[in-house]
């Protein structure tokens, strides 16, 4: 039975992407992440999905490019719109309503982002997928899974990662005596700085309810087990 009634999904744009870098989308990757929102939804949990364009736009090719910083982020914005269009058609290929609101008017594709709107849709089961980041540059598609997640208010942010099954005091790839951190406050997030989620992410939701959850996304079974209160990966909260 599910511990949550709504919850923000956070996927980067990564994880959508063929592993070789050939194609921006991979078919399998975004079926696995339909049926795992699909599960989800059939529990009973009302989902909201925000995604990143890693695997369109990145800043860092801006900067060997020579564009602009406010330029590039707008263009990882449009990014997003493009990974929402492509979720959206893959959770309604499995009979889940789904709608894409973005904070980038593109009216052709999705509709504006409204609070009350997003609620609504939600509140009738539809998925609501956040696209456009925050509309301002400067700002990371983690402090929009913060933000959407207040302002529907969401009991909890399920940041599914590609390739860990959470969040370990250093890089483990990289580093043999890296530590497996199951629990977590903001607060050791920012001492510790831990790169789970930039710290304007953690200032935003220091001090709510709000829990976050770090798990594995190539395991489907793990979204079920999170929205029913099994212990996976690491949970970060305010603490005491």
């Amino acid at each position: 039975m599910a511990i949550y009634q709504r919850v923000i999904l956070k996927l980067s744009g990564a994880a959508l992407a063929e592993g070789n870098g050939r194609r921006i989308l991979n078919a399998q990757k975004l079926k696995n992440v339909a049926l795992s929102i699909k599960t989800m939804v059939e529990s009973g949990v009302q989902v909201g999905v925000v995604i990143g364009a890693g695997n369109i736009w990145r800043g860092n090719l801006a900067d060997e490019i020579g564009i602009e910083h406010s330029t590039a982020d707008y263009m990882g914005m449009i990014g997003t719109i493009i990974n929402a269009l492509a979720i959206q058609n893959a959770v309604e290929e499995l009979g889940v309503p789904a709608r894409v609101l973005s904070a980038i008017e593109v009216e052709a594709v999705c509709e504006p982002y409204i609070k009350r709107r997003a609620i609504r849709h939600l509140e009738k089961g539809r998925v609501v997928i956040f696209a456009g980041g925050t509309g301002n540059p400067f700002f990371t598609t983690d402090t929009c899974a913060a933000l959407r997640a207040l302002d529907i208010e969401a009991e909890a942010i399920l940041m599914a990662k590609n390739g860990t099954d959470g969040v370990y005091s250093a890089d483990p790839n990289t580093n043999p005596d890296a530590q497996f951190l199951p629990k977590l406050t903001f607060q050791d997030v920012v001492v510790r700085n831990l790169r789970v989620m930039d710290h304007t992410t953690v200032s935003l939701i220091k001090d709510s309810n709000i829990k976050i959850h770090v798990f594995a996304m190539d395991k489907p079974e793990n979204f079920k087990r999170v929205i029913e209160g099994e212990d996976v990966g690491t949970v970060i909260t305010k603490g005491e």
